[in-house]
């Protein structure tokens, strides 16, 4: 007697040759690959041409930014040079695309002449001001700036900021303990008004070396920076062989304009302890605009 059967499901899919299975893989892997490399090349491009972030190591810029904040960098308000790209990959090369000169009192990211280093500093003398400082009183275009002594600004102590160190004394002798028991820096501060309006505060701790300079005329194409820590700051005052900027610094060499804390961390950070990441935010700091100061 003849039956009729029906074949198995399973029976009658086709067996998949070895060879084809290990394109396969490698077609995902590779797939895989490239979907990275486009993230990666896009997080790049946005950081060289629309904004980064950028981390305070030191204290030039007391008493506004201090050791440890994060800050977001726009890169494009003046346009984009050789210092934009991440890394900063493209040797030096003059000029500006869509190029646009910073306002007096810009915090602005800057490489110094001859390094691939990021300073933080603030514009002062723009191209054709004539500038002097005289027993730290900065003087622009034969006019003084107007200084306003305010009270101690009053700085946490912590592993960011320890009122000075052996290394770089200038803040050693104003720790001070006060009513709550804790350690706090005791900032002496002055706020200065620049020709345009625009106001912020600076750090004076007595006389120094930097106190006084000029006349200077900054040359075209040129931008004088100063830190507002003006007792410890390397800046346009200070020359290149001692870590400085060594004078007007070409606005090719400005990277961008700093826009605000994204937050602040005080140095007692663990990588292996998430815990002690939250523990280390400063209160207060995050979402402080650096535009109006």
């Amino acid at each position: 007697m003849l039956t009729e059967t029906t074949p198995d499901g399973s029976a009658a899919e086709p067996s998949v040759p070895p060879a084809e299975k290990k394109s396969d893989k490698g077609s995902a892997l590779w797939r895989e690959i490239k979907g990275l490399l486009w993230v990666l090349l896009a997080v790049l491009a946005f950081h060289s041409l629309v904004a980064k972030p950028f981390y305070i190591p030191s204290e030039s810029m007391m008493p506004g930014l201090l050791t440890g904040d994060r800050l977001v960098v726009s890169k494009y308000p003046y346009g984009w040079s050789w210092v934009s790209p991440s890394f900063h990959v493209i040797g030096p090369m003059p000029g500006r695309v869509f190029g646009r000169l910073p306002k007096r009192g810009d915090i602005v990211i800057v490489t110094p002449p001859g390094t691939r280093t990021d300073y933080i500093k603030r514009v002062i003398g723009l191209p054709g001001d004539t500038l002097r400082m005289v027993d730290g009183t900065l003087i622009i275009n034969g006019q003084p700036v107007k200084r306003q002594a305010l009270p101690d600004d009053m700085v946490p102590i912590d592993v960011n900021s320890p009122c000075g160190s052996q290394a770089d004394p200038a803040l050693m002798n104003h720790a001070v303990r006060a009513s709550d028991g804790k350690m706090y820096c005791r900032v002496p501060v002055v706020r200065e008004t620049l020709p345009n309006g625009r106001t912020y505060e600076t750090v004076e701790l007595g006389p120094s070396g930097e106190d006084n300079f000029g006349p200077v005329t900054i040359p075209p194409g040129k931008l004088w920076l100063m830190g507002d820590n003006r007792d410890d700051s390397a800046d346009s005052r200070v020359p290149e062989w001692q870590g400085g900027l060594g004078g007007p610094v070409p606005w090719e060499n400005v990277g961008g304009r700093a826009e605000f804390i994204t937050f602040s961390l005080d140095g007692t950070t663990q990588w292996w302890n998430p815990i002690s990441w939250f523990k280390a935010l400063r209160p207060g700091r995050a979402g402080r605009s650096l535009r109006n100061s």
